[in-house]
């Protein structure tokens, strides 16, 4: 980045399932007028590619396109979630069943962080050696409440995680058109000022932070 000494790296591994590769991700810096941007995002798809693969043309450009981006951030970010969202729903036919989680950061001239997320892939910076998580992990035991209210059901099965309609075990994704009235696609939204403490930033998938005696299931960026 030409204002900044900031680097960034990525690293995907397959996990044992015997599905294709379904975790895309987006780690590139754009100039907008006189500002900087980076933006980087980790997409963990389910069922298929398609919604994943989608994100990574269409999400970024949605959110840019918002009028007031640069004014109000936070609302500019949630209702390009939503457009996307919607989108994604009205191509139903056109791609195959299930969904995507998302994790979205945006690096504005690199001062500001903005990141956002739907699901449990996480975003993690560190300062003067300290963690702090800046996404929040939508597991449908914590949002039981909102899910039984649009008539869904959380099931909790010995052995198993929670699942929403005994199915997915997020409660907020982009897609998933049969689970969608009981689902939510509204982002988790902060943002953080980088300032010389700051010394590392990681967005990943529930493969990275996920802990089992298996390999890595899932991708990693910083």
């Amino acid at each position: 980045m030409a204002k900044k000494n900031i680097t960034h790296g990525f690293h995907l591994v397959k996990g044992k399932s015997h599905h294709a590769m379904e975790d895309y991700m987006v780690a590139r810096f754009k100039q907008v007028d006189e500002n900087e941007l980076g933006l980087f995002a980790i997409f963990d798809g389910h069922l298929s590619s398609d919604i994943p693969d989608y994100l990574c043309a269409h999400l970024f450009e949605n959110i840019l396109n918002e009028p007031d981006f640069w004014t109000e951030t936070e609302k500019a970010i949630k209702r390009a979630y939503r457009i996307t969202d919607t989108k994604i729903l009205e191509k139903a036919t056109d791609f195959e069943r299930g969904g995507s989680t998302a994790v979205t950061a945006i690096l504005i001239n690199g001062i500001k962080l903005v990141v956002a997320n739907v699901g449990d892939s996480r975003a993690v910076i560190c300062k003067n050696g300290v963690a702090k998580q800046l996404s929040v992990d939508h597991e449908p035991s914590k949002e039981r409440e909102n899910i039984e209210s649009r008539g869904g059901f959380v099931s909790n099965l010995p052995g198993d995680v929670a699942r929403v309609d005994g199915q997915l075990a997020v409660a907020r994704a982009f897609g998933d058109k049969s689970l969608k009235e009981h689902l939510s696609s509204v982002p988790d939204v902060s943002m953080e000022m980088i300032d010389e403490g700051t010394e590392f930033f990681i967005l990943g998938s529930d493969g990275l932070w996920v802990v089992s005696d298996v390999e890595p299931r899932g991708s990693g960026l910083y």
